[in-house]
């Protein structure tokens, strides 16, 4: 049995994980359980990155209020911990003209939700702000953003732990008992007790409302498929660029988005599935994102893509019913003690600094408690030198000499920036979550170059072969040294020679 906390938080996405660093501002116990070998391996780290505005919810909506709230709260949310944040607009594109007039129908909702400066304008200004973009006319969503989904969930989950909270990584739950006041949560390591539990499990949210009494909501898992596209030919378009929606569809159609770190994305396509675990990505529908990218920037080719990934969207409709469900979040009478936060999907990662408070509020009328003088506002996870001035990077490496070595050329990562990210807050040291963190590996080679530079610098850092996994769990990379392998053979030899022997022996005996 642990030791008892005042709240357990269940799933370290992007809201679990902002709940948790809100919670850090008060003398309050708290543990984030999570099944994964880090955060932001579920839904939070495969998305968009896009921060949204609320154009695309439905006025009055649950998702609409903390949508817009949390935009508001996003750019000073990410300059203080350290994440990469760009406001760089959204054109929502008619690529025909039989298009043009839904255009009128998104900036009334988007006014009404109370996004400022929106603006329907023709196809020749679009030739001016997008060059390199073909349509009949598009709605100018000038305070539309972008950042860094993953980097902004790990630097939540890591400003947390240096501020108090317990992460338990690796830890699925597989049962929940008691009541307010006195949860058991269990674990395949342990019991975990808690006053409240706050369930922001995701794509297991249905699953763990369960285990808490309550059987209103079913997650239904809607696969989308993204490409990445070389930096080289990251300065086609200077901002979004989305579609006219499509009419009942499970998204909203195939964008195209620049990343923070000068990429593109195309996606996400749109595919229930049984398994939400299932993120595979398919030739099939790579060819189908090229092309219908293709349609609003012509010229893009197959040479373009580096890598493809997918991730998975919680959606609380079936695929027969289509469109979007509302976000829950509230705590219901069959429950009591236990905050509820189901079918969080987009825009869930914009909303989860104000679904934060929300849920610190209500922790906060049940549980009396004081400011946490040791509360880290401000944090950053890993320097990242290739944003530097050369002038900066030379007084870098006169203080520490690793800041001189390029680990990943394609990203331009340094060793000093890798040891860091194997000496993360949270202990996680798979490959994936060094990836995440420094953005080695993110490159055109893919790890070609760096990946076994790093495997050094994990042995260095005190890793064994065996235990070096590339997303944490079974997904070992080695079964040992060669050294090893060497001398478990030699033993095997000297065994069989001494069998040999000893058959001989009784032969001759006899």
């Amino acid at each position: 049995m642990s030791e008892k906390y005042d709240v357990a938080v269940i799933g370290g996405g992007v809201v679990g994980s902002a709940i948790a660093r809100e919670l850090s501002r008060y003398t309050l116990k708290v543990a984030v359980i999570e099944r994964a070998a880090d955060v932001a391996r579920g839904t939070s780290g495969k998305n968009s990155g896009v921060v949204h505005t609320g154009i695309n919810v439905p006025h009055g909506s649950v998702k609409a209020k903390y949508n817009v709230a949390g935009a508001r709260m996003f750019e000073e949310y990410c300059a203080d911990l350290d994440v990469p944040f760009k406001r760089v607009g959204k054109v929502i594109v008619a690529l025909t003209e039989a298009e043009v007039p839904d255009l009128a129908g998104l900036k009334a909702r988007g006014e009404a939700n109370g996004v400022p400066d929106l603006e329907i304008i023709d196809r020749a200004t679009l030739k001016k702000m997008e060059p390199n973009i073909e349509g009949a006319g598009a709605l100018n969503v000038p305070t539309a953003a972008i950042a860094c989904p993953y980097s902004l969930t790990i630097a939540l989950a890591e400003s947390a732990t240096a501020s108090g909270v317990d992460f338990k990584l690796n830890s699925p739950v597989v049962g929940i008992a008691g009541t307010e006041g006195a949860f058991e949560i269990e674990t395949p390591d342990e019991t975990i007790s808690a006053g409240l539990i706050v369930n922001s499990a995701g794509l297991n949210s249905d699953k763990i409302a369960r285990m808490t009494g309550v059987n209103r909501w079913r997650i239904w898992p809607c696969r989308g498929e993204y490409i990445i596209l070389d930096k080289r030919v990251g300065g086609l378009i200077n901002s979004m660029v989305y579609p006219v929606p499509p009419k009942g569809g499970a998204g909203l159609g195939i964008h195209i988005t620049p990343t923070t770190d000068g990429n593109i994305l195309l996606g996400p396509s749109a595919d229930y599935t049984n398994d939400g675990d299932d993120v595979r990505t398919t030739a099939k529908i790579r060819r189908q994102l090229l092309s219908e990218a293709s349609e609003f920037l012509p010229g893009l080719t197959p040479r373009d893509v580096i890598t493809a990934y997918s991730g998975m969207r919680p959606k609380l409709v079936p695929s027969k019913v289509g469109g979007f469900g509302d976000f829950v979040i509230e705590e219901v009478p069959e429950a009591p003690g236990v905050m509820q936060l189901v079918g969080i999907e987009s825009p869930g990662l914009t909303a989860a600094p104000a679904i934060a408070e929300k849920v610190s509020d209500w922790v906060r009328e049940r549980i009396s408690t004081e400011a946490n003088p040791g509360f880290q506002k401000k944090w950053s996870s890993v320097h990242r030198t290739r944003e530097d001035t050369l002038s900066i990077v030379d007084s870098l490496i006169a203080e520490d000499p690793d800041y001189g070595e390029i680990v990943c050329r394609c990203e331009m990562v340094t060793k000093r920036e890798i040891v860091d990210a194997i000496n993360n807050k949270l202990d996680a040291t798979s490959l994936n979550a060094i990836k995440y963190r420094s953005r080695a590996t993110m490159g055109r080679c893919q790890g070609g170059f760096c990946g076994p530079r790093i495997v050094d610098l994990l042995l260095e850092n005190g890793k064994s072969p065996e235990s070096i996994t590339l997303n944490g769990g079974d997904s070992w990379l080695f079964l040992g040294t060669t050294e090893d392998l060497r001398t478990e053979r030699k033993a095997q030899r000297a065994s069989q020679k001494s069998g040999a022997t000893s058959s001989a022996k009784k032969v001759g005996a006899k």
